[in-house]
């Protein structure tokens, strides 16, 4: 019996810098309408792997949680957008699509961290991405695509990191 489901990858970083390289390889296969789901802790890297995100999409804004501002707006040279929304400060789901996330959507990737606080109102195709805590220098990420989009991207993604499929 595998331990993985199908359609998902598991990457251990050993770094945060290996974990931005890692969101920096995801961001480059992004485009308007995928969204990606973090899911983890505090401190589990759900901000350094956005880092890593925006930047291999091409953005050369700063990237920071959005915790207070609820959805932070990354640009990039083409006049397109990428949205990261940090769900940690919503009382429900709710308030998340009072946001209006569908029209978001449309003309531009989000990324969601605290994901599972508002799942309910996220559309059920993403790229779930679980991160964990292992030590210091250690996080696991469990990357799990749901939809046949998503499960393209995490093919070339896979092939992208691994160089094999």
């Amino acid at each position: 019996m595998p331990i993985l489901q199908p359609n998902s990858l598991e990457y251990i970083s050993r770094s945060a810098e290996q974990t931005r390289r890692v969101g920096m390889r995801l961001g480059t296969h992004l485009r308007p309408g995928d969204l990606v789901c973090l899911i983890g802790e505090l401190g589990s890297g759900k901000t350094t792997l956005v880092q890593g995100i925006a930047a291999g999409w091409g953005s050369l804004d700063a990237v920071s949680s959005p915790t207070f501002v609820l959805v932070n707006v990354y640009r990039r040279p083409a006049e397109q957008n990428l949205y990261h929304l940090d769900a940690y400060r919503l009382n429900s789901p709710q308030e998340a699509e009072d946001l209006d996330l569908d029209s978001l959507l449309e003309g531009a990737p989000m990324v969601v961290e605290w994901a599972d606080r508002i799942q309910t109102v996220l559309p059920p195709d993403n790229l779930e991405i679980r991160l964990s805590y292992v030590n210091q220098d250690q996080r696991d990420l469990l990357v799990i695509a749901h939809g046949p989009r998503n499960i393209a991207l995490l093919g070339s993604f896979q092939r992208q990191v691994y160089g094999v499929r």
